[in-house]
């Protein structure tokens, strides 16, 4: 099919979460200003430097049937959860090819998935090693490739809907989520699809990822208080805190929701894709990538940003990170970021890796929705170089009337980086 350029709308949301089992717990948590880091319980965790964690607040073997769960690795299980929810949030009630409860179907053939994972199913790889030492050859799970491929959480979506126009997974770190929906935005435009299933998921809290990047002196070390310890631009803020669980979006043309009658949250206007090229883990002091990629947004959407009044910043808490971005911003957007309430939810939910863009677009496109900024918690003492309005401990309304936009940043180690931008309809 030629290509088209269509309008693309988000008809359904899903997310798992260390806030809440579903979309709507996790929403009000952000709204309630509520962390979601705990204390790790146990021996293995005992004698790392970093202790803490943004845990799901579900644990996926309370909702899927177990003999699917042992099949799963945990990003996988997190992603099937959420595109569960998203799924029959957008009105569908079975897999493609099947009546809805509206009585439009979509046609397999014109069903994608893209769900990605920064690092796929480390914790079956890791887990199931252990199981070859310790107790042999024959007790290692004969599912063990197919959970640990990183493409597995969106071939198990893909099943669960009956996707055939594609499934694909893209992989850049932290941005992985992010780039997930941009691809799915333009299977939509080319015309290869008419409704993709998006989004992000990550389960990485093991013992070994925790201590590789503790080792990085990325993450931060505050133990005794779990609850402050992912603290965006705040002057004590030590490095990020690792999260779990997934975000998932329906994704659909304009036309093809709209003869299903189906409810439309927003418009996706599109990405903006740049790479850094400067260090695989450090992000570009100065912003020059993002600043890039945001440019790269601007052109290519036709977004005007006296119309944005929102973002969903990348924000981890590491101190080079949450400056880099703000001065990329800056230097794009000018005076007009002064009129963009910013949220760092991250301090929150934790980083989810490459689950974040996928938790932070559900988090987006419900902010839009409901004319509503959630909260940045934890920033007692804001950073001297911060020049921005960071929405502080409450919510902030949003302008009531008219159009409005918003923008969600997602970047990744190795220099990648990706912002999605949304209308209200």
């Amino acid at each position: 099919m030629s290509p088209t350029n269509r309008t693309v709308v988000v008809t359904g949301i899903g997310a798992t979460t260390p806030l809440g089992g579903d979309s709507a717990s996790t929403w009000e948590g952000l709204l309630a200003g509520r962390s979601g880091v705990k204390p790790l319980e146990g021996e293995r965790f005992a004698e790392l430097p970093v202790r803490i964690a943004a845990l799901a607040a579900v644990d996926p073997g309370e909702v899927l049937p177990r003999p699917l769960a042992r099949k799963l690795d945990r990003s996988a299980q997190f992603a099937v959860i959420a595109a569960r929810e998203a799924w029959a949030d957008a009105g569908y009630n079975a897999p493609a090819g099947g009546e809805t409860e509206t009585g439009a179907t979509v046609a397999p053939e014109r069903l994608g998935t893209v769900i990605a994972s920064g690092i796929g199913g480390v914790t079956t790889l890791l887990d199931q090693y252990d199981v070859l030492k310790e107790k042999g050859v024959r007790r290692v799970s004969p599912h063990t490739v197919p959970m640990l491929m990183p493409n597995g959480p969106s071939a198990n979506v893909g099943l669960e809907v009956n996707a055939q126009a594609g499934v694909h997974t893209p992989v850049s770190a932290c941005a992985s989520g992010a780039e997930a929906i941009g691809y799915a935005v333009e299977m939509i435009r080319s015309g290869r699809a008419d409704v993709v299933v998006a989004g992000g998921t990550e389960a990485a809290i093991h013992p070994l990822p925790i201590a590789a990047f503790a080792n990085m002196m990325a993450m931060s070390k505050n133990n005794e208080n779990p609850g402050q310890a992912s603290r965006p631009y705040d002057k004590a803020r030590d490095g990020f805190v690792l999260g779990e669980g997934a975000g998932v979006v329906v994704l659909e043309s304009a036309e093809h929701a709209a003869a299903r009658g189906a409810r439309v949250y927003c418009e996706v206007l599109g990405q903006g894709l740049s790479a850094d090229s400067h260090h695989i883990a450090q992000p570009e002091p100065t912003g020059r990538g993002v600043a890039a990629a945001v440019q790269n947004l601007l052109d290519n959407t036709g977004l005007d940003p006296a119309e944005l009044v929102h973002l969903n910043a990348h924000a981890t808490s590491t101190p080079q990170g949450d400056t880099a971005e703000l001065k990329a911003l800056r230097k794009v957007l000018g005076d007009d970021l002064d009129h963009i309430a910013i949220s760092a939810t991250k301090s929150m939910t934790g980083h989810l890796l490459g689950g974040a863009g996928g938790i932070e677009t559900v988090a987006t496109v419900l902010a839009l929705y409901h004319r509503l900024a959630p909260p940045t918690i934890n920033v007692d003492d804001l950073d001297d170089d911060i020049d921005a309005d960071i929405v502080r401990d409450e919510p902030r309304k949003l302008p009531a009337d008219g159009p409005i936009s918003a923008i969600n940043n997602s970047f990744g180690f190795g220099g990648h980086n990706v912002t999605l931008a949304f209308r209200s309809v």
